[in-house]
């Protein structure tokens, strides 16, 4: 709920009372959880990545579909990247990025993303006996621009500059030209 109030509100409109109310609690049960609304904030983005990985989780837990679990997660992203609007929480972070706490959260979880990808990426080029001498750089890399492709699919889907299947090409065609 908390984190639904700031992908909505963004950082900087969303008052205490206001996220209370979203999450049909008084102002002090939050004060109980947290100790102020940048602790609330820091959970929020915390559940990004939480719900990120759950759901990829599921992706590579059901093994369906063909391919690699990066190639299933590309697959996955590229139909469904931003469906909750969480991105929202990210980009109001990023607004916030002078404020040392803030700037760590986001920072470890651009970290924490960039390396369940980097796994999937090193597992799907050693299936594929796609490794070079710099193979392992390459992989970390490669989940940064994984992680690039998806920042970028969010901003065209918040801006409406690409439709879906335009966005779908571009996290599933680019992704997979990426993995090569």
């Amino acid at each position: 709920m908390i984190a639904r109030a700031f992908a909505e509100l963004g950082y900087r409109r969303a008052t205490t009372s206001e996220l209370a109310d979203r999450c049909g609690v008084q102002e002090n049960i939050l004060y109980r959880l947290w100790p102020d609304k940048k602790a609330m904030f820091i959970a929020a983005i915390e559940h990004v990545y939480e719900v990120g990985v759950r759901a990829w989780q599921r992706v590579l837990d059901e093994g369906d579909g063909d391919g690699s679990s990066a190639e299933r997660l590309l697959e996955h992203e590229s139909r469904h990247l931003g469906d909750l609007g969480l991105a929202r929480i990210v980009f109001a972070g990023l607004n916030e990025s002078d404020d040392p706490e803030i700037r760590r959260a986001l920072a470890g979880m651009y970290r924490n993303y960039q390396s369940f990808m980097s796994t999937q990426i090193r597992e799907h080029r050693r299936s594929t006996s796609r490794r070079g001498a710099d193979s392992d750089a390459d992989d970390e890399l490669t989940a940064w621009a994984f992680i690039g492709l998806g920042t970028i699919g969010s901003i065209a889907r918040e801006l409406k500059v690409l439709g879906d299947r335009d966005r779908r090409r571009l996290i599933g065609e680019e992704g997979r030209r990426l993995l090569r």
